[in-house]
């Protein structure tokens, strides 16, 4: 005898996982915590987390849309306007830096920046650059749009039981004088690049365990009861800045995330880890469920992805949940996603 000998099945790779088709692959995540049908959730993170959203509101759960449409819009033109998107209206958030600042902002931790961005007729906000494709009439017009946004995390944050995020990236641009984070490199999506002013930075496990901690006590503060479930996006990289060849940049940036995620998740008791990188991205899966691209995931990946979430905390598809047909029909495909970092191809 010795301790392998009473282990589980899906403690050995071989049994688990080599001897089964992906499809056939379970007991893949166990959960310190279960997600009741009606627990409020809310969602963040980068374009992978967009389909967390429509998966849960598809499935019948209760995801917590904090910052609606105004109801002369329809659902087109407000999912271009990124209503519906995320529980709030940040657009995406690929940083743990990019997720601290929004939440310090919120909870007046610190100031929000009243940097601008103009492109001669209309004004674009530094840290939401493709909110609204034509932009605002005046820099009150953005601030006052952003507030709103505030004003939804807020509101967010208090009433939600459980956040989903989605680790996204490491690369992000600082602004050298004042220290924010910005979601894409000023001059990309809109903006003007100044290379006195605009620096790239690769945050480091250090830096990203420290920035999500700090999220999770702030969280915490404001709501004690809220449970945290990171994942990492399968998705690659579109592009680096770094010195790496994309391949080993990307390989960086998801291995980087995850550890990070492992540690808070080993030392938080409300913090839980959700495979979706492994599920997806993982040899056994064979790159099936990339498109032609191989960076985007298919929408049979998003539902196997979903499924092992839904069956994992016990709410069994296809019986406790809405079937695809008898979900909300108003929900955008899984290909609409929008994702500014998809942008930078453009500059290859």
């Amino acid at each position: 005898m010795n301790p392998y000998s009473s282990l589980p099945p899906n403690k050995f790779w071989r049994p688990s996982v080599a001897e089964k088709d992906y499809f056939s692959i379970s007991e893949v995540w166990k959960p310190k915590f279960q997600i009741s049908k009606d627990a409020a959730i809310i969602t963040a993170g980068s374009c992978f987390s967009q389909n967390m959203g429509k998966e849960l509101q598809r499935r019948g759960m209760n995801w917590l849309n904090a910052e609606t449409a105004a109801g002369e819009l329809g659902a087109k033109e407000a999912h271009e306007l990124n209503y519906g998107v995320f529980s709030f209206r940040t657009g995406n958030i690929y940083t743990a830096r990019l997720l601290l600042q929004w939440l310090k902002w919120a909870f007046e931790e610190t100031s929000p920046s009243k940097e601008v961005w103009n492109d001669g007729e209309r004004y674009f906000d530094p840290f939401r650059p493709n909110i609204t494709p034509v932009g605002f009439d005046s820099p009150h017009a953005m601030w006052a749009s952003r507030e709103v946004t505030l004003e939804a995390i807020r509101q967010a944050v208090s009433s939600a039981d459980v956040f989903v995020f989605t680790m996204g990236l490491t690369e992000a641009w600082l602004n050298t004088a004042t220290d924010v984070v910005y979601p894409m490199c000023p001059g990309t999506v809109q903006g003007r690049f100044d290379e006195r002013l605009h620096k790239a930075h690769n945050f480091t496990f250090n830096e990203i365990h420290t920035d999500f901690q700090e999220c999770i006590d702030l969280l915490g503060r404001y709501n004690p009861r809220l449970r945290l479930v990171f994942t990492v996006s399968p998705v690659p990289v579109t592009a680096t800045f770094t010195q790496h060849h994309v391949l080993t940049a990307s390989t960086y940036t998801k291995s980087v995330l995850r550890a990070v995620a492992g540690q808070l998740e080993a030392s938080n008791e409300n913090v839980e880890y959700f495979p979706s990188y492994e599920l997806v991205a993982s040899p056994p899966m064979n790159g099936v469920f990339y498109n032609p691209n191989k960076r985007t995931i298919t929408p049979t990946g998003v539902r196997f992805v979903m499924n092992h979430f839904f069956n994992s905390i016990y709410l069994r598809d296809q019986t406790q949940h809405k079937t695809a047909e008898e979900g909300i029909r108003s929900s955008l495909p899984f290909e609409d996603i929008i994702c500014e970092e998809e942008l930078l191809d453009y500059y290859k």
